[in-house]
């Protein structure tokens, strides 16, 4: 099964709050989950290969180091769009993939709208991003989507994860690493996350009521 990792953090403890409360606008939210994504890209980017470099100080040569591997950011749109600032203030080379898909509120399943992969994915680290997985089914869309473009290594990372869309993703991508700052109990009878935080697209674009 993939590994899920829990990012346990007392900034992301405050950023969470902050979040699910009802009265932050979507200002501050936007803010937030920006930071908030910043803190989950720093633990996601944790195992990135590096390779040496000769380089110059002011006093003697040494060895540095740079990136051995191309990183791909894929978010979820439109929500997704929100936490890809806080993987590029550590990684600004990194390529940026779109993939839209919303939810049939009938059926609760993805209807994929939009994709622009960028190209040399198979070779690539991607990482998927999308504030909530909820069901599971547009994280597993997602990642099959990519998969047909050559992609091979994923990590997805979320804000908040309910435990049926952790199982959800795990058993149609078993190898795929998960990072997410909170677990929550579950889905409702309309597949939101509680306690959540509420439309994640709706409360950063502000376009909710």
């Amino acid at each position: 099964m993939s590994t899920l990792i829990v990012v346990d953090h007392p900034l992301l403890k405050r950023d969470l709050t902050l979040l699910r409360r009802r009265e932050t606008t979507h200002g501050q939210f936007r803010q937030i989950v920006a930071e908030a994504a910043a803190i989950l890209a720093y633990e996601a980017l944790r195992d990135l290969a590096v390779e040496p470099i000769p380089i110059e100080t002011p006093l003697e040569p040494t060895t540095g180091y740079r990136l051995a591997e191309e990183i791909v950011v894929v978010p979820i749109l439109r929500a997704g769009l929100g936490m890809v600032d806080g993987f590029v203030r550590f990684v600004p080379e990194a390529r940026i993939g779109h993939l839209g898909m919303q939810r049939d509120e009938r059926t609760k399943q993805p209807v994929d709208y939009y994709s622009n992969i960028p190209g040399g994915i198979e070779a690539a680290r991607v990482f998927v991003v999308d504030p909530m997985l909820a069901t599971g089914g547009s994280a597993v869309q997602a990642i099959h989507h990519l998969k047909a473009h050559g992609a091979r290594r994923f990590t997805f990372v979320c804000l908040i994860a309910a435990p049926e869309g952790i199982r959800a993703l795990q058993e149609a991508h078993p190898e795929v690493r998960i990072v997410t700052a909170a677990v929550d109990r579950g889905l409702d009878a309309n597949a939101f996350i509680r306690p959540g935080l509420g439309d994640a697209g709706d409360r950063i674009f502000g376009t909710g009521s």
